[in-house]
């Protein structure tokens, strides 16, 4: 009899704030297309399509981000579990929760979990490592994938290898490296050290059994809260009291650097984490100048750039080696080997409670998104996109009005006890302090333009009534 497929786990929770100022809190990089036309959260499901080696994928994400990861699922049909982390507690909680429902799934369950902003640009390999990692950890190892290194990066942790395990390119570990500095990282690549992905293959009931060895508050925490776990909209959020008690942990530290059954397999595809613009550079495609480009962007004697534009022409004149991201409300310039230091920038940014370090002038929200297009002191102009079959909730502003002006589609538009249909090129005015809602009822987008005017405009000037997606 075959074996049962991998359970494909992937931790979406992350912020990626070196990525700034495209990946920022409120959307972070694994939603974003940042290599190629789709984001690296739809890569990754992408890579573990095949359902001759792979089951339906487990998604462990935020609540900030459960609607977002399960619409990005299914514009490519993925049937996709997606799981709500109440709380953020790092990956050693997550991978626990994972492997729990695994296990409820199946005892004998083997579960890869992947990084859902990671980039892995060869889909074949990657597939012969998981079939290897099988093989490894079906006689009871944790695997990781480890990387052959390009050059001596400071910003991977590395991996020494140890004794053959049998399965091809699979091996012990011997010693686990936090991120070295460069002379350290050289060294490493001279006696054989391989980058360490962050990725993992285990058995369910090895993993638990391991982890409860050395942090059995994260593993006691993982099973509470999936056994009180509800339903939410077809979202399985996991219980908060429970999951809350998990020490905040990543895997590496709470289990990879301690248990005597870790093992690695060589994967010979090619890797990044795309931890910051750098990354970028090495996996993105490159013009002519060995400029990685994205977006409008035009450039003249320039070489070996970053450069990233979002909505504008972005032109580069005369310069090497940097990196330039433009978007709507933000430019980020800065030389390519110091961009690590994007995270100390978004620090500097929070602590002057910038709004641009967590939010995009594109606010994502379970129906669609809204945008701020303009703005002055009695009033905001905002556009709107409902998805087919979204809904607003019913709420009411005790000091503001808006008009709404539909673009595209057809907008169901309740306003106190009356509901009726505004279509393209038609408007509609609600005043101060009625009881409305917004609803796409049609099979294509809707499209508004909504001009607010008033003394106050705050997202905290919205009363809900009603709503399906369960918000107060």
């Amino acid at each position: 009899m075959a074996p049962a497929p991998i359970v494909p786990v992937l931790l979406a929770g992350g912020a990626g704030t070196r990525l700034w100022p495209v990946s920022r809190d409120a959307l972070p990089k694994q939603f974003l297309p940042l290599v190629g036309e789709l984001s690296t959260y739809q890569q990754t499901l992408q890579r573990v399509a095949d359902r001759s080696i792979f089951a339906a994928p487990i998604v462990m994400t935020g609540g900030q981000f459960h609607f977002f990861a399960r619409h990005q699922a299914e514009s490519m049909a993925a049937d996709a579990k997606v799981v709500i982390e109440p709380v953020r507690r790092d990956s050693a909680a997550a991978i626990a929760a994972a492997a729990v429902l695994a296990r409820r799934q199946n005892k004998d369950a083997v579960v890869l979990a992947l990084a859902a902003d990671h980039v892995v640009l060869d889909a074949e390999p990657f597939a012969q490592a998981c079939r290897a990692g099988r093989e490894a950890a079906d006689l009871g190892n944790i695997v990781t994938f480890g990387i052959r290194p390009t050059e001596p990066k400071t910003s991977y942790g590395y991996i020494l290898r140890g004794k053959p395990l049998g399965p091809k390119d699979a091996y012990k570990v011997e010693k686990f490296v936090e991120k070295p500095d460069a002379a350290t990282a050289a060294r490493y690549i001279t006696q054989g050290y391989l980058w360490n992905s962050g990725n993992f293959l285990f058995r369910a009931d090895v993993l638990l059994a391991e982890l409860a060895k050395f942090e059995p508050g994260i593993v006691e925490a993982a099973e509470a809260s999936v056994a009180k776990a509800t339903d939410d909209l077809g979202f399985l959020r996991l219980d908060t009291d429970a999951f809350s008690r998990a020490p905040q942990k990543s895997i590496d530290y709470a289990l990879m650097e301690k248990t005597d059954r870790a093992a690695v397999v060589e994967g010979h595809f090619r890797w990044s984490d795309i931890g910051s613009w750098d990354a970028i550079f090495d996996v993105g495609e490159r013009d002519s100048h060995g400029n990685a480009v994205h977006g409008h962007v035009v450039t003249t004697d320039a070489a070996n750039n970053v450069i990233h534009s979002e909505d504008r022409l972005t032109t580069v004149v005369g310069v090497s080696d940097l990196v330039v991201v433009a978007t709507k409300d933000a430019v980020l310039v800065i030389p390519r080997e110091r961009a690590q230091d994007v995270r100390e920038l978004v620090e500097k940014l929070k602590a002057g409670n910038r709004p641009e370090a967590i939010t995009h002038p594109r606010v994502y929200r379970p129906w669609g998104y809204y945008e701020a297009i303009d703005a002055g002191e009695r009033f905001q102009v905002k556009r709107i996109v409902v998805n087919e079959g979204g809904m607003l909730s019913l709420q009411k502003h005790s000091r503001r009005a808006e008009h709404w002006v539909v673009v595209r589609g057809t907008a169901d538009v309740t306003i106190g006890d009356e509901t009726k249909a505004v279509q393209e090129n038609e408007s509609v005015y609600i005043p101060i302090g009625s009881v409305h809602r917004l609803a796409n009822r049609g099979k294509i987008p809707l499209e508004l333009i909504e001009v607010q005017t008033g003394s106050y405009f705050g997202e905290d000037d919205i009363v809900r009534l009603d709503d399906i997606y369960k918000r107060s």
